[in-house]
């Protein structure tokens, strides 16, 4: 048996509670299992029982035999000093602190039959162990769980926005910048997208944002797209020449130093996500009055919002998806599942975080409401909970079911996840919120 399972069986009081006494035979009483405790420490802080009469605080470990507290070194640590009930499935030893005190301990008794519809969820193939039974599960409840899913998820984010911000000294503009960039990589060309930002700083930037050429300039050189060599056809071109002139002066003014241009890929891509393409839908965005990101947080509703990603490719990429090579005219917007995709992973994010560090929580719901109002994104991730008879109506569900399938479904965290121990407790009541310390 596993540790976690009593962990489980413990935190939601899914044992036999006539079943604890102690060696003199009185009852234990457990008037709260303590908090659950992931670090360092015995494995829950700060419960409270009562024995014969008495009632002890204090803190309580959980092994699958008792012997396992020596094995874990537990008796020569202090730490677990203040253990008063060593909770186990099997008693096999009598087991002392590191005072010389022997601990109390109790083995748990429970229904079988949670342990075995654990073992059904954990060691099914299927990456959604519970695709045959979530739809048991009524839908408020479902919703209730993907809030706290996506608000873990724009956390987990925020955590790698806040680091940018850090590197570039609390400049929100410079933040936003590198942030966008990333996204405008999708995927195939994240790691470029990235170190084209680090390279031209936004500062830089905002002093031509008047200028698109010289900011379109700025960027297929810093991006080493005006190497000799890496388009042939564009020789002759005179777009192609007019930015080389111009790259050369900027780059000499501002000391720039291009990235390598071979680093960019174009194969496998379709030519509208060529990243000639993107370059210059993202010099377009940068190229906005008072700044994007001032914008961005200025933004009331979402329709405002996408004005400023929903954007053209300069006149020249009309009929050309390269330097130098013509081709059938068409415009060169940027889709609507692009704009999408920015701002489900970095615009949305951004506000979010931007409410966390400013302490402006109507930001950050309104990050969620922007959520709520995205088209809910389609991908391989999205149909698997779709075939269990998940839907999702916004990017709000989506974002919660990708979060739920990579951190929880996929890693088997079915105990920590409150559909998968609603499922393995199905028939058995659980304690309310404000009795346990359930997980967020």
């Amino acid at each position: 048996m596993k540790e976690e399972f009593l962990h489980y069986l413990w935190k939601y009081t899914l044992y036999d509670p006539d079943c604890l006494y102690d060696t003199a035979g009185n009852r234990i009483i457990v008037r709260h299992p303590g908090e659950y405790n992931r670090d360092a420490g015995p494995d829950f802080f700060n419960a409270r029982i009562i024995i014969g009469g008495t009632e002890w605080a204090g803190n309580v470990e959980i092994h699958t035999r008792s012997s396992h507290f020596e094995v874990h070194g537990h008796n020569n640590d202090h730490a677990f000093d203040n253990v008063i009930l060593h909770v186990v499935a099997e008693n096999d030893r009598r087991v002392l602190n590191a005072r010389g005190e022997e601990l109390l301990t109790v083995s748990l008794t429970f229904d079988p039959a949670l342990y075995d519809r654990y073992l059904d969820l954990v060691n099914n193939p299927c990456v959604i162990a519970c695709q045959d039974d979530i739809s048991k599960l009524d839908h408020f409840f479902l919703r209730h769980w993907q809030h706290a899913l996506v608000i873990g998820r724009l956390m987990e984010k925020s955590g790698s926005i806040r680091k940018i911000l850090k590197d570039t000294g609390n400049d929100w503009d410079e933040t936003f910048y590198r942030l966008l960039s990333r996204y405008f990589g999708f995927r195939v060309n994240t790691e470029p997208f990235e170190m084209l930002a680090t390279s031209i700083p936004c500062r830089i930037i905002r002093k031509h944002s008047d200028n698109r050429f010289q900011v379109e300039a700025l960027l297929y050189g810093t991006a080493g797209m005006l190497e000799e060599g890496l388009f042939k056809e564009a020789l002759s071109d005179n777009y192609y020449r007019d930015l080389v002139r111009e790259y050369r002066i900027l780059s000499a003014k501002y000391s720039l130093k291009p990235i390598h241009g071979w680093l960019w890929k174009f194969s496998r891509l379709r030519p509208v996500n060529f990243p000639t393409i993107r370059i210059s839908q993202l010099a377009a965005m940068l190229t906005v009055s008072g700044g994007l990101f001032s914008r961005v947080i200025g933004a009331g509703s979402l329709d405002r919002l996408k004005e400023l990603f929903e954007v053209k490719a300069s006149e020249y990429w009309y009929d050309h998806y390269v330097f130098g090579k013509k081709s059938r005219g068409v415009g060169k917007n940027t889709g609507q599942q692009a704009v999408d995709i920015l701002l489900i992973n970095a615009v949305i994010p951004a506000v979010f975080t931007y409410g966390k560090e400013r302490g402006r929580p109507d930001y950050c719901e309104r990050a969620l409401s922007f959520l709520e109002e995205t088209a809910p994104e389609q991908n391989s991730i999205i149909t698997e909970w779709e075939n269990a008879g998940v839907g999702s109506e916004s990017a709000f569900c989506t974002q919660a079911l990708i979060e739920l399938r990579n951190e929880y479904c996929k890693k088997r965290r079915c105990l920590d996840c409150r559909i998968g121990t609603r499922l393995i407790s199905m028939g058995k009541s659980l304690k309310g919120q404000e009795e346990l310390m359930l997980e967020p």
